[in-house]
């Protein structure tokens, strides 16, 4: 979730095209390339001049998977909705309706925003 609320952070209200590629360039560098060889091995490694048995790097036990953000963002935004169904329309000029109105705009524009970043992470590649 650190890195959704990182992504988000990014954007500035304006320019979503080029917020969406820094996502993009964000997560080409976070997520790790999802080839098998590349899973398995580290980077630069040389089968050649490799002895013995191959032990996975201690350092990949904290790599953010993509299937991973894409399952937990997936998952907020079933939860949100089911909030979303569950919220009742307010109607009027008063000061709290509006108020109202305003919150429920924003957290449409928001989901909007997860909606494209869930979308983008589907499709990214390397």
């Amino acid at each position: 979730m650190r890195l959704l609320n990182d992504l988000l952070n990014l954007h500035d209200g304006f320019d979503d095209e080029g917020w969406l590629k820094e996502c993009k360039k964000r997560m080409v560098d976070t997520f790790p390339r999802e080839d098998p060889f590349s899973i398995m091995v580290p980077a630069g490694f040389d089968i050649d001049k490799h002895n013995g048995p191959l032990r996975p790097s201690l350092e990949a036990d904290d790599a953010l998977l993509r299937v991973d953000f894409v399952r937990e963002v997936d998952a907020l935004l079933q939860e949100v909705r089911s909030e979303r169904n569950e919220a009742q329309s307010t109607e009027g000029l008063d000061a709290e309706s509006v108020a109202s109105r305003l919150k429920q705009q924003e957290r449409q524009r928001t989901i909007s925003l997860v909606e494209a970043l869930l979308d983008l992470a589907i499709d990214l590649k390397w």
